[in-house]
């Protein structure tokens, strides 16, 4: 009489192909072996799905930015890594829980919205939105260029810029009216290239700190002024009001402050 075999393997093999238990057993370890290797190649694939992922995130927001006027050519004069981030403006720090991606949704809730009073509403908004999407370019692991939307009341309505400073956070590195209804030939000369060619080089605050940004009634005198545009005082006031409010306590001022701290 021919011995047991007790090999399993081979067990299981001999017994009919009709067999209840080794269909099940064959079924077992076949699910089993493409689990392994699904997992093993989630495993190795990781780091390239990881990579991909960050490339086609620089693309977008690549393109995103380099579709304002004027800023694809400061950009590639910056130089560095270009990334963005949804800022809690009232704390100055990254949100917790709201994305660029579900930005807009965050803003269609009444609730993520500040009213403002007439004291702190230097640009003529009414309220302001309790999260903005800023974009950030780092050289060499430092802050170089901010890029922060801007909005505000000039005399025809509603403006809509993106302005870039410098890793100082106090110089201009250029400013980008992306929407206004200013008067045609007057204060719609704000969307010229010629006048917004005036902010580069433009500081914010003097040495002690006090914000003296501003639109000149004419000629610019000072590092901190820009030219105005003849006939269009209103204009010229609404964009002065809209960057001190933006760059003020009640809008990107604790951003700036924890950049400069070194916190961001």
């Amino acid at each position: 009489m021919a011995g047991r075999d007790w090999n399993p393997w081979r067990r299981l093999l001999a017994l009919p192909n009709e067999s209840r238990t080794k269909t099940v057993l064959i079924a077992f370890l076949v699910s089993a072996s493409c689990a392994a290797l699904v997992s093993g190649a989630t495993v190795m694939l990781r780091p390239i799905q990881a990579a991909n992922r960050a490339a086609e995130e620089q693309a977008r927001i690549e393109a995103l930015v380099q579709g304002i006027p004027g800023m694809s050519a400061l950009l590639q004069q910056s130089g560095g890594t270009l990334s963005t981030v949804v800022i809690d403006l009232a704390t100055g720090r990254a949100a917790a829980e709201v994305s660029p991606e579900t930005l807009d949704a965050a803003l269609s809730d009444p609730g993520n919205w500040t009213a403002l009073g007439p004291g702190q509403d230097l640009a003529g908004l009414g309220q302001r939105p309790d999260f903005a999407q800023i974009f950030l370019l780092r050289d060499a692991g430092q802050i170089s260029l901010v890029l922060l939307p801007l909005s505000g009341r000039g005399y025809g309505g509603r403006i809509d810029a993106i302005l870039a400073l410098r890793g100082d956070m106090n110089t201009i590195a250029g400013l980008a009216v992306t929407q206004h209804s200013e008067t045609p030939g007057l204060g719609g000369r704000i969307e010229e290239a010629s006048w917004q060619a005036d902010f580069p080089g433009t500081e914010l605050r003097d040495e002690s700190g006090e914000m003296r940004f501003r639109v000149a009634r004419g000629p610019a005198s000072t590092v901190h002024e820009v030219d105005g545009i003849t006939g269009a005082t209103r204009t010229g006031r609404g964009v002065t009001e809209m960057v001190r409010f933006w760059l003020g306590p009640d809008g990107y001022g604790p951003l700036l402050d924890a950049i400069e701290r070194g916190e961001f």
